[in-house]
């Protein structure tokens, strides 16, 4: 479907304008694309020859503003939202000047290189009445529904206990020469920003976002020579009370993992693929409940289940298409913006800061 069958066939679609060609702007580009209530209305670089580059690769349709600068997109009036997939450094005064301009923003994580700079996106937003999210797309696919539903049942689940989450992957030398996750200038959160994100929120998502009370960094984290982190880990509690607990692993430096487990006092969750599902179309996880070993401890007496969750477009295109609803929401009804999306942004950002702070004075505890 091109971009004036889909204009024809939905009533207002949210006009996207991407600001910057970053590689993870192609995936989010297809998924504008695959969303049936969102069109791609302008593409924005920093040279006219990059954005038109972008558009031609993807396959955009010509009917596409080709613009040679970010301000452009800000300017046209046409354009109702903005994707923002720029680097950490530059999301402060491209996002905020977003907002000011009346463009609802769809921002690529890590927000901000701290909660301090996030707390000005989101001031932006909130008192010039655009709707924020951050960019992860796991939380958008039905999967990670039904995961919820069945661990907040008592009688399967039980009492939450553990949870651990990985996010890594192996990159080349060039990798650590020339991308920008690794340039202290560009996205000085390095591994900790890029893929502990995800291993933070799906901690809180399945505690529900109670925030921990304290934050530990696990001693030696891996860093390059300009200090960047290449790989790190930390553990939380949420007091003496309540008993449960979290670590997670992120790292550049190891093969692909992207594990959750969530353990409860009657049952268990484990996925291998929680961030980008092993394929489209589903997506299952394994859960056991009432899980014993046999006589004499030769065996178990049942084997977890595996739960598959069909979807019917992928993940990226879920989420915006979440967005995009919103939007039209607040364009339409004269809805205000849904406060859940940059709550849990934020509170993904002030845990992260723990993390980084906690390194910073020797892997000491950082209350929250």
């Amino acid at each position: 479907m091109n971009r004036r069958e889909k204009a024809n066939m939905v009533d207002n679609p949210v006009r996207f304008g991407i600001i910057g060609c970053a590689e993870i702007a192609k995936k989010v580009s297809r998924a504008i694309n695959l969303a049936p209530n969102s069109i791609i209305y302008a593409i924005g670089s920093r040279s006219i020859e990059k954005a038109q580059k972008f558009a031609t690769e993807n396959g955009l349709s010509e009917t596409v503003k080709i613009y040679g600068s970010y301000e452009e997109v800000l300017e046209d009036p046409c354009v109702d939202a903005v994707y923002m997939p720029l680097p950490t450094t530059l999301h402060v005064q491209w996002a905020v000047l977003a907002a000011q301009t009346k463009k609802h923003l769809l921002l690529e994580k890590p927000t901000a290189l701290k909660v301090a700079d996030l707390n000005q996106i989101l001031n932006a937003c909130e008192s010039n009445g655009v709707q924020f999210m951050d960019g992860s797309m796991w939380m958008h696919h039905p999967r990670t529904k039904k995961m919820k539903e069945m661990l907040s049942d008592p009688k399967l689940f039980g009492q939450l206990r553990l949870i651990h989450s990985t996010s890594t992957f192996s990159e080349t030398q060039e990798f650590f020469e020339n991308n920008i996750r690794v340039k202290p200038d560009l996205d000085a959160l390095g591994a900790l920003g890029d893929t502990s994100w995800y291993c933070i929120m799906a901690i809180l998502w399945a505690v529900n976002y109670q925030l921990p009370k304290t934050v530990t960094a696990l001693p030696f984290p891996t860093c390059n020579s300009d200090g960047v982190i290449l790989a790190c880990g930390a553990s939380f509690q949420w007091g003496e009370q309540d008993i449960k607990i979290a670590t997670f692993y992120c790292s550049f430096l190891s093969n692909v993992s992207m594990d959750l487990a969530v353990y409860g006092s009657n049952g268990s969750l484990h996925l291998k693929d929680f961030i980008i599902p092993y394929q489209e179309n589903s997506a299952s996880f394994d859960f056991s409940s009432g899980a014993k070993f046999t006589e004499l401890h030769l065996g178990w007496n049942l084997k977890p289940t595996q739960v598959q969750v069909a979807s019917e477009l992928p993940q990226e295109a879920l989420m915006v298409q979440e967005f995009a609803t919103l939007v039209n929401s607040i364009r339409s009804s004269g809805c205000k913006p849904d406060r859940k999306w940059p709550e849990i942004s934020r509170k993904t950002q002030l845990v992260l800061d723990a993390v980084m702070k906690s390194i910073e004075l020797g892997f000491k505890p950082v209350d929250l």
